[in-house]
């Protein structure tokens, strides 16, 4: 064989890697547009009527998920099986993300944290690498921390719409959150980083419980949370 043959036949590879490349490009944009939907949707609950609606957001956001599982039924074709990892970096942004919005309505349903089999059934995905394309641990774990950001921000403006027993409740559920993440010996530098910045949602969500506390609201919202119970 030639060099020009030799040539020929890398540039002839590298073609369809790029072909390959183009086509999880163009599903990865569907995925991304899917989840602004999702998101847009949710975030209603963070204003005064949306605490009345949170079940209608979470079913609507369930049926979008529907859409998800289409999408990932895609992506999974456009890429050979065993390359699971050559090619993760094109959709590991938008996976974060799914699972942080798959966390949120989990949560905002019943208040628990989903795991990590119940966020790729919602996603139409594999738990375990073994049987193809799966939610890599590290991506869960990301979208759990986005998760523990977005419940401080819902802490604050529960308040502001008079659900003072809300925030007591997101407290005991990101202290347990932060006692689990400290059970990890976490390698993944970007993982690390995140995970620093829940020391801050904590204490985010600490201040407003002592605001209540000082206000005199959180007895008024445990009474509250134990008529709700």
């Amino acid at each position: 064989m030639s060099v020009s043959e030799m040539f020929a036949a890398l540039q002839g590879a590298l073609g369809q890697d790029q072909d390959i490349r183009e086509e999880i490009r163009k599903v990865v944009q569907a995925l991304e547009q899917t989840a602004r939907e999702i998101l847009t949707l949710l975030q209603g609950v963070h204003q005064g009527p949306g605490f009345q609606h949170i079940p209608k957001k979470c079913q609507k956001a369930r049926e979008h998920f529907g859409t998800v599982r289409t999408q990932m039924e895609s992506l999974k074709t456009k890429f050979p099986a065993d390359q699971y990892y050559r090619f993760h970096e094109h959709w590991r942004f938008v996976l974060q993300r799914l699972v942080f919005l798959a966390a949120f309505v989990v949560y905002l349903e019943s208040e628990t944290l989903v795991t990590r089999e119940a966020v790729a059934e919602i996603l139409g995905i594999e738990a375990d690498r073994e049987r193809g394309f799966h939610l890599d641990i590290e991506d869960y774990l990301s979208g759990i921390l986005t998760l523990a950001s977005e419940l401080a921000r819902l802490a604050v403006n529960s308040v502001t719409a008079g659900d003072y027993s809300r925030p007591l409740r997101i407290s005991a559920f990101i202290n347990e959150l932060d006692s689990g993440f400290r059970l990890l010996n976490l390698k993944n530098d970007s993982l690390r980083k995140r995970y620093d910045g829940l020391k801050y949602d904590v204490k985010k969500i600490e201040e407003v419980v002592y605001d209540l506390s000082i206000r005199g609201l959180n007895k008024e919202a445990t009474v509250g949370a134990g008529g709700e119970k």
